[in-house]
């Protein structure tokens, strides 16, 4: 079964090579990847859930400023009726990040599923993605992985 997940950058940030590298991996690993860009709306990540009919949503943040960007973001979620959808935020979350186990805190009570610091190898978002919609890779996507790596 094919999970969608959108992606995309949150509030003014315009970083954009992050996400980009992220699809990419999303994408060779059978994942249907919506990608949103640069400089979306808390209301454009949810409208897109929504339309896609999204198993998660991937939000980046690479300026520092996501703890604003994101209050009410899972207020929107619920309201929209996607408390389902998994969501995942990673970045550079905060200026001056110097404890990242006190922005994961933070995120979490926010609502976020899991939460990823810049450092962050996507394999590892694509294998807590993996556990998280309990997604199994077929014996032909497993060697064809193999055989492109």
């Amino acid at each position: 079964m094919v999970r969608t997940v959108v992606l995309g950058v949150i509030g003014s940030d315009a970083h954009v090579v992050g996400i980009t590298i992220l699809e990419q991996a999303l994408s060779a690993n059978g994942f249907d990847v919506v990608n949103l860009g640069v400089q979306n709306s808390q209301t454009e990540f949810v409208d897109a859930a929504d339309e896609h009919d999204a198993d998660a949503v991937l939000v980046s943040s690479l300026y520092g400023h996501a703890k604003q960007d994101c209050q009410g973001f899972h207020h929107e979620v619920a309201a929209a009726g996607l408390e389902d959808v998994t969501t995942y935020i990673g970045g550079n979350l905060a200026v001056g990040q110097d404890d990242f186990e006190e922005t994961r805190q933070h995120f979490r009570e926010l609502g976020f599923d899991r939460v990823f610091d810049s450092e962050t190898d996507p394999e590892e978002a694509i294998e807590a993605l993996r556990t998280d919609l309990d997604v199994r890779s077929s014996e032909a996507e497993r060697e064809s992985q193999t055989l492109t790596a």
